[in-house]
């Protein structure tokens, strides 16, 4: 699978031949949504066309662009969907998307057949935390214009598919931040 966006950093050759040996293609529209922040998180799926962003809502009901899920990566609410627990963010479709679709049962039971599989558990928990780590430091330490640039580079291309609003959300700034970010990139100032 060719990826469009993303560029995965770790092995998951076995967790993605799980998905397309027991997993069922779902097309999702734009908009549609994988997980519901507040239902019961049920699902992991490959994603092999599209994108998907995920969002939270703030106590004053703004939504918040947390992550994005790429073709040729995986999306879920990890871990909540192993257990079934309520989601903690609603995932929804960036345009139409197709994904190879397993349940959280499906999946524990995968990793229950033998200690290699156990490790691919692990090691997913493992990358996911550095994602998030990576994430926080940058919010804290790096500026706007340096999170639009390392979002560029994870993601070339992306710019072409999303609102200025989604990519300011993820990014924490105002759209206008954006703007004025690529304009500086376009002309040529640092």
């Amino acid at each position: 699978m060719e990826q469009i966006f993303g560029k995965n950093s770790i092995d998951i050759e076995a967790l993605r031949e799980f998905c397309e040996r027991e997993g069922k293609m779902v097309e999702y529209r734009k908009g549609d949504q994988l997980e519901r922040e507040g239902d019961p998180a049920r699902w992991v799926a490959f994603v092999t066309d599209g994108c998907f962003k995920y969002v939270n809502h703030s106590s004053d009901g703004r939504e918040h662009i947390t992550w994005f899920s790429f073709a040729g990566e995986f999306v879920a609410d990890y871990p909540t969907f192993l257990y079934g627990q309520p989601a903690q963010t609603t995932i929804e479709a960036m345009m139409p998307s197709r994904v190879l679709r397993v349940s959280g049962e499906q999946l524990v039971d995968f990793f229950r057949q033998d200690a290699e599989k156990m490790e691919l558990r692990s090691i997913i928990a493992e990358h996911i935390l550095f994602q998030f780590r990576s994430r926080y430091i940058d919010l804290h330490c790096a500026t706007a214009r340096e999170r639009y640039e390392r979002l560029l580079q994870r993601c070339p291309g992306i710019v072409e598919h999303l609102d200025l609003q989604d990519i300011a959300s993820f990014l924490n700034v105002t759209p206008k931040t954006i703007s004025m970010i690529r304009k500086d990139i376009t002309f040529g100032k640092d």
